[in-house]
């Protein structure tokens, strides 16, 4: 599959390395796409873009930029770039402050996400929320004692679901679908959940796992 990936940051690079360590080509894309040139040289089967070119070259799209610049970069990228395909959703509402006792800050409320304002603005493209609630060095095949972690998901088509349950299936974790668009509410905080001993312990190496009977 192609993918493009909206982000330069540790995130998107380490979405990317993930596609391309299971067979996927990939174009990283940026608002200077030659901050990536040495990047992309380093990593077969990718290339550097702007935001516009990765879109357009992805069948799958994934954004994980800051969640401030998530809508500027999609428009970037160009509605009709994303028009009918799945866009992962990886970004969160956080605002540039410091965490208050280590639980950082939103600058989304509790009845809004920042997925479903994507959504609205960006009304033909299929968002699914997902890989927002770990760390970059946990996100690719992550070995923790027992078994797999969960990644908590959402979004308004199914379609769009399933394929990024197969990523995630890939990519070493079990999916949670939580459903529509509004769970989104639910899951962004997530972030805030697993970074608090990120800040207060520095332990950064763990992840979410639903039980279930």
């Amino acid at each position: 599959m192609k993918v493009g990936v909206l982000g330069s940051g540790d995130v998107a690079k380490t979405l990317a390395g993930g596609f391309l360590k299971h067979g996927h080509t990939v174009m990283i894309g940026s608002r200077s796409p030659a901050k990536l040139a040495d990047w992309s040289g380093k990593n077969p089967g990718s290339t550097a873009g702007t935001f516009a070119e990765a879109a357009q070259f992805g069948e799958l799209v994934v954004v994980a930029v800051k969640g401030n610049a998530a809508a500027e970069a999609l428009l970037l990228a160009g509605e009709r770039n994303l028009s009918g395909k799945t866009v992962i959703d990886a970004c969160n509402p956080i605002e540039d402050a410091p965490p208050d006792k280590g639980v950082l800050r939103f600058f989304t409320n509790i009845n809004e996400s920042l997925m479903e304002q994507l959504q609205r603005q960006f009304s033909d493209a299929h968002f699914v929320k997902a890989f927002n609630s770990v760390g970059a060095p946990c996100m690719i095949n992550p070995q923790f004692a027992g078994s797999r972690p969960t990644m908590f998901i959402c979004g308004n088509n199914e379609d769009a679901k399933k394929q990024v349950a197969q990523i995630n299936e890939q990519f070493g974790w079990e999916t949670a679908d939580m459903g529509a668009a509004e769970a989104a509410r639910a899951i962004e905080p997530l972030c805030m959940l697993w970074c608090i001993p990120g800040f207060v312990r520095n332990d950064w190496m763990h992840a979410f796992k639903l039980l279930t009977k």
